[in-house]
């Protein structure tokens, strides 16, 4: 299963669910950063140096950063959805489907509601 790092704005119940699927997702909070703005550059190559994926909300600056700087793990960046078990599923999919994530940028949004 693929090796993740969640940011701090990630949701804690998808991250839950994603290692109940058998991802190895390590967090912030994991290592101590919690609660220190840590900045989107330093969250990306903290990513890169521990060749993890990352699990992010923030499309914008870190899409930017992709393309300064295509040698990554993978980037999946994910759309607030309130049904996490859900996002899991999707985000679940998007990643065992792809064979490898190194320098992709894969986007995840939210089940339309009928």
């Amino acid at each position: 299963m693929a090796r993740l790092f969640a940011d701090e704005d990630f949701s804690f119940p998808v991250i839950e669910a994603l290692r109940q699927l058998g991802h190895d997702v390590l967090t912030v909070n994991d290592i101590g950063k919690a609660n220190q703005r840590w900045p989107d550059d330093a969250v990306f190559f903290f990513t890169v140096a521990q060749g993890r994926a990352l699990l992010t909300k923030n499309r914008r600056h870190f899409y930017r950063l992709h393309q300064d700087c295509p040698a990554h793990a993978g980037i999946i960046a994910c759309t607030e959805d309130p049904n996490f078990a859900d996002a899991a599923k999707r985000i679940h999919e998007a990643i065992t489907k792809t064979p490898s994530l190194a320098g992709k940028f894969i986007r995840i949004y939210q089940t339309q509601q009928k």
